[in-house]
């Protein structure tokens, strides 16, 4: 089965939040739906590079035309002097209406595989009708302080100010308690694949693990 099905992927808007390869994740779920005749567009709430080799809708007028010849594309609104993109002109319950998935960055983590949120994140559409939190298990066994965005915030969810681990993850994933469905990235080993089961044992919520790099996933 493909990514899409395993995650449960519903027609409308997905946001995606956490650490550890939501770019990615975005990229291969609009590839997956794309080529099975669906019109995806791939858009953030927040500040987003645009996707290499996707047409760019930058404007509303831009998207209606772009809809019409390509059924994957990105879209958002320039912010000057980065290069990134921001959320896009057209609202995001026009947007469900023109196309069949929108998929959604809903927050950043700065190249790190682990995050904590802070109070002002992350940015989920309330048209939304799923939240997967992405992990990056490369994060465990990993300091705190240089696995984690916004560590600090991290640590006092965890109760612990030292090391990552599933149990850490777990802590944090409850207490904020913002995702509906759980991805841990960059599974490509064994002892990361107990990993990811082990936080797995933890939650209540859905949990596949995988890696994105190599096109392999894994029920938990």
């Amino acid at each position: 089965m493909e990514l899409a099905g395993l995650l449960k992927i519903r027609p409308g808007i997905t946001a995606v939040i956490g650490g550890g390869g939501k770019t990615t994740l975005l990229r291969t779920l609009g590839e997956e739906l794309a080529a099975g005749g669906n019109c995806v567009l791939l858009c953030t709430t927040t500040k987003i590079f645009p996707f290499s080799g996707l047409p760019c809708a930058c404007t509303a007028a831009e998207l209606e035309q772009l809809r019409q010849e390509h059924r994957l594309l990105c879209a958002g609104t320039p912010v000057p002097d980065t290069g990134k993109l921001t959320a896009p002109e057209m609202a995001m319950d026009e947007l469900v209406r023109r196309f069949d998935y929108v998929l959604v960055e809903a927050d950043g983590a700065a190249h790190h595989p682990l995050k904590a949120h802070a109070p002002h994140e992350p940015v989920v559409p309330p048209e939304a009708n799923q939240v997967i939190c992405v992990v990056g298990a490369s994060g465990f066994g990993q300091p705190i302080a240089q696995a984690v965005h916004r560590s600090e915030r991290y640590a006092a969810l965890a109760g612990v100010a030292e090391t990552a681990t599933p149990r850490t993850e777990a802590a944090v994933l409850r207490a904020e308690n913002l995702q509906t469905s759980v991805y841990v990235n960059q599974v490509e080993t064994l002892w990361a694949l107990a990993d990811a089961r082990m936080l797995a044992a933890f939650l209540e919520c859905p949990v596949l693990a995988g890696s994105l790099q190599r096109g392999e996933y894994f029920l938990c």
